[in-house]
């Protein structure tokens, strides 16, 4: 391997790690809110990519019906709890505008979808349709889980994973998809070639990572994040809601795991399964953090992105196994440094 080999590999795991970074930062910031180790993130990616591909193709992607019946569904469960507490009079309201944002969002795709919109705003569209589906699926799956041990969330989390997937095979079927580049330019640096995709995938996740600092540093809800991520027990006798909290931490991962699809899939061919391994891998760069360090997930994701990278040169067949692999090691010391106490 030469030098100019070598650099076009960086580039590549550059790329990649930006990806998996942004799935890592959405990992760590689920786990460190709820307590969920969130396994059907790559299925975001894989809806956002393929919602796109369908718009793409003048066609009206169930996700939209989807996300209507999510809205809907959650607002019968909100109805019925209301109902038990003897609270419906005095809640019913407060429940139709929680599920309207959600019913108006897919009423409005439903308009939009056959218009065969450019590129940017089918993108944007995109982005409207699949964020909403985090906190409802949060609403859905978890929030009556709320004080559940760790590991009750992680056996709903592969539930939840096997669902979507399934979904994701009736609302896109088995064939891949891949859509047209948002820039077409390319330019060369030496031996190395930047096409104008690799550089927004780069810039859209340098970008999204300095907005997500900003969010929680300057923001009250971005605060009201961290101190729940901090002490959940604490922050609900501030006045913080772990259910709002919770649901605002599913909204953005679900925002940046279709912000990755988006992003990834003129370089890639998506299928309705893609995001599991997509997503492990984001989840494998989370591991190197302890689920814990945001910063710590970035570095671990670019890690990731490398060694898939020259593992692709060196023995392609294993590049999965030995990604996979590399997180043993760390599993190793970090089990020797943090011994295992019992939840209480």
């Amino acid at each position: 391997m030469d030098g100019a080999i070598a650099s076009i590999l960086v580039l590549d795991g550059v790329t990649n790690g930006a990806i998996y970074a942004l799935l890592a930062l959405a990992l760590v910031l689920i786990f460190a809110v709820t307590r969920v180790i969130f396994i059907p993130q790559g299925e975001f990616v894989a809806f956002g990519a393929l919602t796109l591909a369908g718009l793409q193709l003048g066609h009206t992607p169930l996700t939209i019906h989807f996300l209507i019946a999510m809205a809907l569904l959650a607002a019968v469960l909100d109805l019925i709890a209301a109902a038990r507490t003897g609270r419906l009079k005095a809640e019913w309201v407060p429940i139709a505008l929680r599920a309207l944002p959600g019913v108006a969002i897919g009423l409005c795709a439903l308009w939009l979808a056959p218009m065969k919109l450019p590129l940017v705003a089918q993108a944007l569209l995109t982005l409207a349709v699949v964020t909403p589906m985090g906190g409802l699926l949060y609403r859905l799956a978890y929030q009556s889980l709320a004080d559940a041990s760790v590991l009750v969330l992680l056996i709903v989390s592969v539930g939840v994973h096997f669902a979507l997937t399934g979904l994701g095979l009736v609302f896109f079927g088995a064939e891949g998809s891949r859509n047209p580049s948002f820039w077409d330019a390319s330019y060369s640096a030496g031996p190395l070639m930047f096409s104008g995709q690799t550089l927004i995938i780069v810039m859209a996740s340098a970008a999204l990572i300095v907005a997500l600092w900003l969010f929680f540093e300057k923001s009250l809800y971005g605060k009201a994040l961290r101190a729940t991520a901090v002490n959940r027990l604490g922050a609900r006798l501030m006045g913080i809601s772990s259910t709002s909290a919770g649901r605002l931490s599913f909204t953005l991962a679900a925002f940046i795991g279709a912000l990755s699809g988006i992003l990834i899939s003129p370089t890639t061919t998506i299928f309705y399964d893609s995001g599991f391994l997509i997503g492990l891998k984001g989840f494998v760069a989370a591991v190197f953090a302890g689920l814990s360090s945001y910063p710590g997930a970035a570095l671990g994701a670019l890690l990731v992105g490398l060694i898939e990278s020259f593992s692709s040169f060196w023995a392609s067949a294993f590049k999965e196994v030995i990604v996979f692999t590399s997180i043993l090691p760390v599993l190793l010391w970090r089990s020797w440094r943090d011994p295992h106490h019992e939840e209480h």
